[in-house]
């Protein structure tokens, strides 16, 4: 049998600065493996978000004035994505579509942004600093460890009901306060990393891949994903 998916790239015209849509291509590369394909499609500006077709959702960061651009197209999501969440609706956030999926963030000039608030978190902003480097952190409920490059001035707080992606190891995270990196609310998932994350970091990748081809196909078996090691790196496939 094979499967299809059907992938929303929110804003992937103003919010792909680090090559974001490189976690849906990763995601792709995996899905071979279990004869699936993933069919992406671009919402942006204007463009309606229908919670029932899509299967996964992408929002990667952008800059600061493209973010105030999308910041206020948003709202007319606000309840389609809200919807889309809270229906468990599998979903990767980077940087600053991870901040704007929370209450507000504050921007450079140190004016409050207003987010959808469909998480319960809010982003402020550093003095003359931002967070950069590599960054590890390990995933409290797995005990799996992910690599990745945060560069961020914002600083985030998680809220109620969510918990985070993992505890920082090596690097700064949210806030570089509270040791917690990312967020994970029901199958919605967000991060600082860039690279981008699914790209570098396997198991995420078939964690999330797996939940949106689960909750698509109920009934399929997506066992061959838990046996399959991956080096993205050597185009190699090794199945224990």
């Amino acid at each position: 049998m094979t499967y299809t998916l059907n992938a929303a790239h929110l804003y992937g015209d103003l919010m792909n600065t680090y090559g974001d849509i490189g976690n849906i291509l990763a995601m792709g590369y995996y899905a071979k493996a279990v004869d699936a394909t993933i069919n992406t499609e671009l919402i942006s500006l204007d463009n309606p978000f229908d919670p029932a077709k899509y299967d996964f959702v992408l929002f990667g960061g952008g800059q600061d004035y493209e973010q105030t651009i999308v910041s206020k197209d948003l709202q007319t999501k606000k309840a389609p994505l809200t919807d889309y969440i809270e229906a468990g609706g599998p979903f990767l956030a980077i940087c600053g579509g991870f901040q704007m999926l929370g209450h507000y963030y504050i921007g450079a000039q140190g004016e409050k942004i207003p987010g959808i608030g469909a998480l319960d978190h809010y982003t402020l902003s550093q003095d003359n600093n931002r967070f950069i480097g590599n960054i590890t952190i390990k995933n409290a409920e797995t005990g799996q460890t992910y690599y990745g490059f945060e560069n961020h001035n914002g600083t985030t707080f998680l809220g109620k009901g969510e918990r985070p992606l993992g505890d920082v190891i090596q690097g700064h995270g949210n806030n570089g306060k509270d040791q917690t990196e990312g967020v994970i609310y029901k199958n919605t998932f967000g991060s600082y990393f860039h690279g981008p994350i699914l790209a570098r970091n396997e198991a995420l990748a078939k964690r999330i891949l797996k939940l949106a081809l689960q909750r698509k196909y109920p009934d399929g078996d997506f066992s061959t994903l838990d046996q399959l090691h991956e080096d993205l790196t050597k185009n190699v496939v090794v199945k224990p």
